[in-house]
């Protein structure tokens, strides 16, 4: 499989599961449902742009690489130390299994789409190349 194809399908992959995420965090109360979650929606919309729009661009992979990562430290955040999922009152729910499955979902695709992100930055050229305009040939002599 084409590489860009995995990156597309990985990177939309990761954007599902950060949505299902965001959704789980208001149902468990770990986030209020406020106007502030738009700002999420917003994040998720550069990223989904940068990923069918912007691709096979530079600026295509980074926005991916970025999500990507942001997306990485989304289970960190939640599965550390004491107060992370299963330390918590949720860890305690029957409804934890879905959350904890979306988190290590989103943990996946994130990080293999961080790594084909890089890979094919990696990979592209640092300069572009000017393309010169064809030389135009005068037919009046003494010109």
């Amino acid at each position: 499989m084409k590489q860009s194809v995995m990156l597309t399908i990985t990177s939309i992959l990761s954007i599902l599961f950060m949505t299902f995420h965001l959704a789980d965090d208001i149902l468990f109360e770990m986030a209020s449902p406020r106007f502030a979650n738009l700002f999420a929606v917003l994040v998720l919309v550069i990223w989904l742009y940068g990923t069918l729009v912007l691709a096979e661009r530079r600026a295509g992979y980074i926005i991916i690489l970025l999500g990507s990562l942001l997306g990485l430290f989304v289970p960190v955040i939640h599965m550390k130390g004491a107060s992370g999922v299963l330390g918590g009152e949720i860890g305690k729910s029957a409804q934890a299994f879905f959350f904890v499955w979306t988190l290590l979902a989103l943990g996946v695709t994130a990080m293999f789409s961080a790594l084909l992100s890089a890979h094919a930055l990696w990979k592209l050229p640092w300069r572009r190349q000017r393309v010169l305009p064809p030389e135009k040939h005068s037919t009046a002599k003494g010109r």
